[in-house]
């Protein structure tokens, strides 16, 4: 069975974006961004919402192309590799290639893809993630904090009945970004 991954960059305070929506200071150096773009190693799905597809499609115009700096080349090809589903009630059609649209969020299919899988899932936003990680779905968490407090936005976990985590790994930085990787002990519903 593969592992369903979350991966969100965050303010210290715990936010993906501040209250206007703005997410600017949470850029990767190239040191993060070839730190990131190993993180993709061995996901072969990734799970979107709406917003955080229409922010990722633009890998897609990157992939193939000469004039960009490595680490945004190898994310280019990494992401145009990956299959993709988007959950959106909105979307007709997508932009990108090996992309599919689910119109709901359905735990149940989800974890039929996790078994069925032969690599690793993730999922990205924090409204899509926070389901994933209600339903007990979500097995590890990678939270890239970045050092700066933005005062409120988008939380990047969701508020949940206590949640055990397992740290697996951490790393700091030269930037002052710092990885936490945990796992999840997904308790059985209504424990």
């Amino acid at each position: 069975m593969a592992k369903l991954i979350y991966t969100a960059m965050a303010s210290l305070d715990g936010y993906i974006n501040d209250s206007d929506g703005n997410f600017d200071w949470a850029m990767p150096d190239d040191e993060v961004h070839a730190f990131a773009n190993d993180l993709e190693q061995g996901v072969g799905t990734h799970l979107y919402g709406r917003r955080l597809y229409e922010t990722m499609k633009v890998w897609e115009e990157f992939y193939g192309r000469s004039d960009l700096i490595k680490v945004v080349r190898d994310y280019a090809d990494v992401w145009h590799q990956i299959d993709k589903v988007v959950y959106s009630r909105t979307l007709s059609e997508t932009a990108t290639s090996r992309t599919r649209i689910e119109r709901e969020f359905d735990p149940v299919a989800v974890r039929a893809m996790k078994d069925a899988a032969q690599h690793n899932i993730s999922v990205g936003g924090a409204n899509l993630g926070g389901q994933a990680l209600a339903a007990g779905l979500v097995d590890e968490i990678h939270l890239l904090v970045f050092p700066v407090l933005v005062g409120g936005g988008t939380r990047a976990l969701p508020h949940l009945p206590s949640t055990p985590l397992e740290l697996l790994d951490q790393r700091k930085f030269g930037n002052g970004v710092v990885h936490l990787h945990y796992s999840v002990e997904n308790l059985p519903a209504g424990a």
